[in-house]
């Protein structure tokens, strides 16, 4: 099942995307997730082009996005490959959804980057959890975009700033359950700029799988359902190579049986 977030005038609502339609399913898919009973989808079905998509979690407690967790990102990115997971925040305000505009901060507008990311949204609670049981709190995937400032993200060690801004955070179009996903690490993840492929890469090739990410945060966090883990970027970010999100360009980050997100560009 493929869960997603729609707005059609009245409010923010939980459906399932059934191809072209849509069935409600409640007031958020956070609550849905909370509830862990079988999602239902209503009789009603309601046309996707009638409706706005929205990210599939409006509302988490936590994102956290994983750093050089990509081998050949890290050494793109003239890093050391870690030791030990590296992680850092975004908050709800960056999340958007399919077709909703980036948008480039008029102060730091010339160093935006994209990055191709597999994000995991958790299901049940995960509190020192063994990588071995980690999936087993996991409701499901999504295509996620890291979006970058290069600019503010280099001048603050913990990254943060260059990450946390409004529209930084693209994903969806839909939440796809663990029942449609055969294998989280066998994934190939590609990014287009105006249909032009300039990223690739696969889950495979991550330092730290999913499993062994959700093991190391719960050990000193709980996780919830709803909060969004992004696992990290392949190499191919547009830095090393000079291309940066531009006002009128398009970006589509795909991740492989899950969709994509894609999303306009533009300058504030």
């Amino acid at each position: 099942m493929r869960l997603v977030t729609y707005e059609d005038g009245d409010g923010p609502a939980a459906g399932a995307l059934l191809g072209d339609e849509i069935a409600p399913v409640g007031p958020s898919v956070r609550a849905l997730l909370a509830a862990n009973e079988e999602v239902r989808p209503s009789g009603e079905r309601i046309p996707r082009a009638d409706v706005r998509l929205l990210a599939p979690v409006l509302d988490p407690q936590k994102i956290i996005c994983m750093g050089l967790n990509y081998r050949d990102h890290a050494e793109e990115a003239g890093q050391e490959i870690p030791q030990n997971p590296l992680w850092f925040a975004k908050f709800a305000n960056s999340l958007i959804g399919d077709e909703q505009p980036i948008v480039l901060p008029a102060a730091h507008a010339d160093y935006v980057d994209y990055e191709a990311e597999l994000a995991v949204v958790i299901g049940r609670p995960a509190h020192k959890v063994s990588a071995e049981q980690a999936l087993d709190h996991v409701a499901g995937a999504m295509p996620f975009n890291d979006v970058s400032a290069r600019d503010l993200q280099l001048q603050n060690p913990l990254w943060t700033s260059g990450k946390a801004i409004d529209t930084f955070g693209p994903c969806g179009p839909a939440l796809v359950l663990m029942d449609e996903i055969e294998d989280l690490q066998a994934l190939e993840l590609r990014t287009r700029i105006n249909g032009e492929v300039v990223q690739e890469g696969t889950t495979a090739n991550m330092v730290f799988g999913v499993a062994e990410t959700i093991a190391w945060l719960s050990r000193t966090m709980t996780l919830l359902p709803g909060d969004i883990i992004a696992t990290g970027t392949p190499a191919g970010v547009g830095g090393p190579k000079g291309i940066f999100l531009r006002d009128g360009d398009t970006v589509s980050v795909e991740a492989e049986g899950l969709g994509a997100v894609t999303n306009p560009v533009r300058a504030e």
